[in-house]
């Protein structure tokens, strides 16, 4: 069944049957590899998106669920987001698996919330698994792009 979703500022149409999870049309219809699957279930945030600014897990939204709304993908932040920057300067991945995810839901984080503490870091993080344990540059780096002066007028 063709539907049309806003993917990174573009209306896309794509042929997936309506419980197709939108992380495999992502995937598989629209050729976006950056959001990964890792669990399946939505519990460790390897497919995290932004819908309409929210961090979402893409594995078990349905894409007749996105509806009109603007999906973020970690490619629609295009290299340049100052969490982006953080992570590279502050040499945060290690396998770099769930780092998409991990990013997303940062991105998330400071858009509503431009100078976190670390309580608010380890609320908007929690239930994002990093096998590699990189969680201190992980903290380090969204510091770091919440002390940077752009970060508060970024756009997602």
């Amino acid at each position: 069944m063709a539907t049309t979703v806003d993917v990174n500022g573009r209306a896309l149409k794509v042929n997936a049957a309506p419980d197709t999870p939108l992380l495999w049309v992502l995937r598989d219809e629209l050729g976006m590899t950056g959001t990964k699957y890792g669990c399946g279930i939505a519990q460790c945030g390897a497919c995290t998106v932004l819908i309409d600014g929210q961090a979402m897990r893409s594995c078990q939204m349905p894409v007749s669920a996105v509806g009109a709304a603007k999906v973020t993908t970690i490619e629609g932040l295009a290299g340049t987001h100052p969490l982006q920057e953080a992570w590279v300067k502050l040499d945060v991945p290690q396998c770099g698996y769930c780092q998409s995810g991990q990013i997303m839901s940062a991105v998330a984080l400071l858009a509503q919330n431009a100078k976190p503490d670390d309580a608010a870091i380890t609320a908007a993080m929690d239930g994002n698994i990093c096998r590699c344990g990189a969680y201190q540059r992980i903290r380090a780096a969204i510091k770091d792009a919440a002390a940077a002066p752009v970060a508060t007028s970024a756009k997602v």
